[in-house]
């Protein structure tokens, strides 16, 4: 077995997440890859309402103008491929204002897109699908905001193995994002299941950003400096081992505890985490402590994955979505006061002047005693109707994971293009 060591960051967990993180993880963290997932089933539909008002939108801006603008010259100095579903829906548009961004710069890149998981444009062939929970018949064609496949990894090692320095997706599992590096980086085939299932969940333990590092720990009082918070990296071996560890000098919290809570994160089933490149087992799991914010991950199990992909439909629905940050449980007050909120809002304002998250998401944020967080980004826009309803629903199929079954999504495809205008190579594969 290879000694290999293949170390990504996860720098954001969600559309509206810290500006700080990519430049701590890049500044710190001696990356191969930097990850971060912008995605989540409520971000599919304001991003398609953006798109409505403009259509060269739907992807996340936070990424465009701040991730890759403020640190595009180090992410060329240090030869830091990047992995991100900031393409939304619409990864063209999301490429085209990234190579912008870099001629303006004067670098070159190769940036492949990922497409094939929207289905706007191939709702008849949903017709008959029923929602999985309610049993609800498929929505009017045209109160569908957005219809979307989970995707897994093979697609971004596609392009990877076509020579991307940086592979923008539409809508992939999460854990994809940190999968599809290791298996191009080690090799790994489809039906290495227990590496698959590794590193699939290194990708789980880092796709929700410093949830791993503290962020959401329940026992946050042992939880240090948490207005700096450190981002998580994981340390992946060949054998699908993980190492979880953070930036030297950063805030937070990396242990057996915290590492644990994360992995059982919006996980229904730890015995089959349904993906769909792998169906993970998470019952032998051995975690220990192997240093100071140091926490090792094996024994991970995997089987053959069900063959189907899940799709997500969201449709207009009559009510008003809101979105709040609330700060729950025991000690709520206290928590909010002492856990560093307020000072991490306001140093997030100083770098970032972007609300109280300081990478210009949509929508607000409560911050310490009820202030609401400014509102920026798409979302402000003229004609975005960001007030509009909307309903998430799954399409029916086996229940599980993320990437758990449901209608099968039919193809993928990638296309890599350098920013100079000369094409990467390697084939385009479309839906049939």
């Amino acid at each position: 077995m290879s000694d290999k060591i293949v170390r990504i960051g996860g720098a954001g967990g969600f559309l509206g997440d810290s500006s700080v993180a990519a430049p701590q993880l890049i500044s710190g963290g001696r990356l191969d890859y930097l990850i971060l997932d912008y995605l989540a089933e409520a971000t599919m539909p304001m991003l398609a309402m953006m798109q409505k008002g403009r259509p060269e939108g739907g992807y996340a801006r936070d990424f465009t103008e701040w991730v890759w603008k403020d640190n595009i010259r180090e992410l060329k100095r240090q030869d830091i491929k990047v992995v991100t579903n900031a393409g939304g829906l619409n990864p063209r548009a999301c490429r085209a204002r990234m190579e912008a961004l870099a001629a303006e710069a004067g670098l070159n890149f190769n940036i492949a897109i990922v497409e094939g998981d929207d289905l706007r444009g191939d709702l008849g062939s949903l017709a008959d699908v029923r929602e999985m929970v309610s049993g609800d018949g498929f929505p009017a064609p045209d109160a569908v905001l957005n219809a979307s496949v989970y995707f897994g990894a093979d697609p971004i090692v596609a392009a990877l193995r076509a020579g991307a320095d940086v592979v923008i997706t539409g809508r992939v599992v999460d854990s994809a994002l940190v999968l599809a590096p290791l298996m191009f980086e080690f090799g790994w085939k489809a039906s290495d299941y227990d590496q698959l299932a590794g590193g699939s969940l290194a990708g789980h333990v880092i796709e929700c950003g410093a949830q791993a590092t503290g962020g959401l720990f329940t026992d946050w009082e042992s939880v240090p400096d948490w207005a700096h918070i450190g981002y998580p990296i994981v340390e992946c071996a060949a054998d699908g081992s993980f190492i979880v560890t953070k930036p030297e000098g950063t805030g937070g919290l990396v242990t057996c505890a915290t590492v644990g809570e994360q992995i059982l994160y919006e996980v229904g089933d730890p015995q089959a985490y349904m993906l769909p490149d792998v169906v993970c087992d998470f019952a032998g799991l051995k975690i220990e402590q192997v240093g100071e914010q140091r926490v090792r991950v094996s024994q991970t199990k995997g089987r053959a994955p069900s063959g189907f992909y899940k799709v997500s439909v969201t449709h207009a629905d009559g009510w008003r979505c809101l979105a709040a940050m609330p700060v729950v449980g025991r000690d709520a007050a206290r928590r909010c006061a002492g856990g560093g909120i307020p000072a991490r809002a306001a140093r997030a304002r100083r770098e970032g002047g972007a609300g109280a998250s300081g990478a210009g998401g949509a929508g607000g944020a409560w911050v310490g005693a009820g202030v609401p967080g400014t509102a920026s980004g798409d979302a402000a826009e003229p004609g975005d109707e960001a007030g509009a309803a909307f309903r998430c629903g799954c399409a029916a199929g086996a229940s599980g994971g993320e990437g758990g079954g449901g209608a099968a999504g039919d193809g993928w495809g990638f296309e890599g293009r350098r920013t100079g205008g000369a094409a990467t190579g390697g084939a385009r594969v479309s839906r049939e």
